[in-house]
């Protein structure tokens, strides 16, 4: 499940000791903090969305089974069983699954639904086959430290033909935007730190992205989509992809960064729900994915900005996300930042 910080489910084995950890080991435990499932939960677009889009499609769920990967505290299994599955089980490798069992039997889904501890690649499931998966699995970025490459193994073991995903589309947008005086903040602050020359720390900092809110104001193109990803079709090798972009400045001004940001949307379902992260749209923990850039664009409508941007699992850790941005203004040079989310 995803948060503010990792968005995937993992767990520190006991004897791991803390000398031995590693950023993953770290990460990997960090579902097991009550602060983060906090935040999921009062997060109330992500979860009401997943609640209207089970319990207002009842039907859908009437006597089948359900998977829900990345379980958590398993409010998105409670939904399912209160919608009518026959029978739901849940699994989630982090130590919050402990919790999650009282909270199950304590709110009477005991023997609807059975929670499993582990990592889906590797434990056996007490059912072969599910009529319908659940998860919520998107990170910043939406694919930062997200656990889709686990949805779509989940799909191809488990889920019978026709079956159906919650949610089963992600579409992926970017814009430019206007930002002169945070990037001044946080990007030109290393110029002068009190006196000293810390620009060393500058490249470093930019090629950091920022996850934030932004105001629609400053937004100054029109969006663009990049990734559109249907869960039912996709494959793991998708998750690496380059695509095009053209922005379409919506007046003359100035650029500081590339914005963005991701829609979710439950296409299976009679009753419609789709919820969107971007500057439009009521917040969300995912909030906004900021990308400065060395120079600021000069724009001008009727020039749209034009570029590639990349995307792939880094190498060492595959959770961590390498981002090329490549784009040309008012026909100047082509420029290419390297970003990394870690």
């Amino acid at each position: 499940m995803a948060n503010a910080g990792p968005s995937t489910s993992a767990s520190l084995e006991k004897d791991v000791s803390v000398d031995n950890m590693t950023s993953r080991d770290y990460y990997a435990d960090s579902y097991a903090h009550f602060g983060i499932h906090e935040e999921m939960l009062k997060d109330s677009v992500r979860t009401g969305s997943y609640r209207s889009a089970i319990v207002n499609n009842a039907h859908l769920f009437k006597g089948k089974t359900v998977l829900d990967v990345g379980c958590g505290t398993g409010i998105l299994s409670m939904f399912a069983a209160k919608a009518g599955a026959k029978h739901v089980v849940g699994i989630d490798m982090s130590n919050i699954i402990d919790q999650a069992t009282k909270i199950i039997e304590a709110n009477g889904f005991k023997d609807t639904i059975t929670l499993v501890k582990g990592k889906l690649e590797d434990v056996p499931l007490p059912m072969q086959e599910f009529d319908i998966i659940i998860s919520e699995w998107m990170g910043y970025f939406l694919l930062y430290e997200s656990m889709l490459d686990t949805v779509l193994l989940a799909r191809d073991r488990y889920l019978k033909p026709g079956g159906l995903i919650f949610p089963d589309t992600a579409t992926l947008y970017l814009a430019a935007i206007e930002d002169a005086d945070y990037k001044e903040e946080k990007i030109n602050f290393w110029d002068n730190v009190y006196g000293f020359d810390y620009s060393c720390i500058k490249d470093i900092a930019l090629r950091e992205p920022l996850v934030d809110t932004v105001d629609l104001k400053a937004v100054v193109t029109d969006p663009c989509l990049v990734k559109h990803i249907d869960l039912l079709t996709a494959k793991k090798e998708d998750l690496t992809f380059t695509a095009p972009f053209t922005l379409n400045p919506t007046r003359d001004d100035y650029a500081h960064a590339f914005l963005a940001w991701f829609d979710i949307s439950f296409e299976c379902t009679h009753t419609k729900v789709k919820f969107s992260t971007g500057p439009h749209a009521k917040y969300t923990h995912w909030k906004q994915t900021v990308f400065y850039t060395p120079e600021t664009l000069t724009l001008y409508q009727g020039r749209p900005v034009k570029g590639r941007l990349s995307c792939a699992p880094n190498e060492r850790n595959p959770r961590d996300l390498d981002i090329l941005v490549t784009y040309q203004t008012n026909d100047e040079p082509e420029v290419e930042v390297h970003y990394k989310m870690y």
